[in-house]
């Protein structure tokens, strides 16, 4: 990784139609990077949940980016269509679904190899399950990171102290 990598901002990556978004175009919100999956255990709670913060606080300023993610055991097997489908109309996601990326290994998309260097420590390098979230600043800085099992309503108060509302 280049030395110039200092935000998430730097970062391009693709979306779910397999165009480049570029993530400066985030800078001055607050986001919440989510690896999501359809066919977790988690997958009800986490969408409901982040659709509730998304409408919430979309007007002042969060972003949630959601990252499909099949490595862990194998709970989003589908195209990225599918994947729209289920989130845009089974839980009404209105916040951006990008490509399907790995976040582990070799192959882990560029962006989730920052993430996990900026937010290691008590998880260690890997991202264990689906809806592992990290919470960004404004300034594209990583200033958190919370386990699958952290519900989305459980970081309300860290999103809105970033938001300063």
């Amino acid at each position: 990784m280049s030395q110039s990598v200092s935000s998430v901002h730097d970062f391009t990556v693709k979306d779910a139609r397999g165009n480049d978004v570029d993530l400066s175009i985030y800078k001055g919100k607050v986001l919440l990077i989510v690896n999501v999956a359809s066919q977790c255990g988690l997958t009800n709670s986490n969408y409901t949940e982040l659709s509730q913060l998304y409408e919430k606080y979309k007007d002042n300023g969060l972003e949630i980016l959601a990252f499909p993610c099949n490595q862990f055991g194998a709970q989003e097997p589908g195209s990225n269509e599918e994947i729209i489908e289920f989130a845009c109309t089974r839980f009404k996601a209105e916040y951006p679904i990008f490509d399907k990326v790995d976040v582990n290994g070799n192959d882990a998309a560029p962006i989730y190899k920052f993430l996990k260097a900026s937010k290691g420590g008590l998880f260690g390098d890997k991202i264990k399950w689906n809806f592992s979230k990290f919470l960004v600043d404004k300034d594209g800085v990583v200033v958190d990171r919370y386990a699958p099992t952290t519900s989305p309503l459980h970081i309300e108060k860290d999103i809105k102290k970033l938001l300063r509302i």
